[in-house]
């Protein structure tokens, strides 16, 4: 089993699509362990996407991500980072497939609703900068052996 990291990004608040996405991970499979409902401190975001600090879009980045309620998810499952990423589709939501939460739900090229970790080094980083240990849970759900 993996772990991977998923924000639900202000847009997907403001545009109450919290709901529908997190079903979509439910509905695959995917085992909530960790959750979060919290507006993020400007340093947490800094050192989130400190790999993009160069970047002219990183301010409005920063400042997007600092703008108002995120839902921050600690997800588990079988290949779980890649089910992720493949159920998020391409990062701008007008070049994302049909199926995926960007593509059905978005359009823009600057708010693409949902970030999740990458590989597993990500993850771990990731899950370790937004949860701490107590947070994240282990129990067992009655559809665990259908999901081997």
């Amino acid at each position: 089993m993996e772990r991977t990291l998923i924000i639900l990004k202000p847009d997907a608040i403001q545009r109450s699509l919290c709901g529908q996405i997190l079903g979509r991970f439910e509905a695959k499979g995917l085992k909530i362990v960790g959750m979060k409902f919290t507006v993020l401190p400007d340093e947490t975001v800094k050192t989130h996407y400190e790999a993009h600090a160069d970047k002219p879009f990183y301010g409005d980045l920063v400042g997007f991500m600092t703008s108002g309620p995120v839902v921050v998810l600690a997800l588990e499952g079988n290949e779980a980072i890649q089910v992720c990423r493949n159920m998020m589709g391409a990062t701008f939501g007008f070049k994302a497939d049909p199926g995926t939460i960007r593509g059905d739900f978005g359009i823009s090229s600057q708010f693409n609703l949902v970030h999740g970790s990458d590989s597993p080094e990500a993850a771990e980083r990731e899950l370790g900068l937004f949860f701490s240990a107590g947070e994240l849970f282990d129990y067992s759900k009655g559809d665990d052996p259908l999901m081997a």
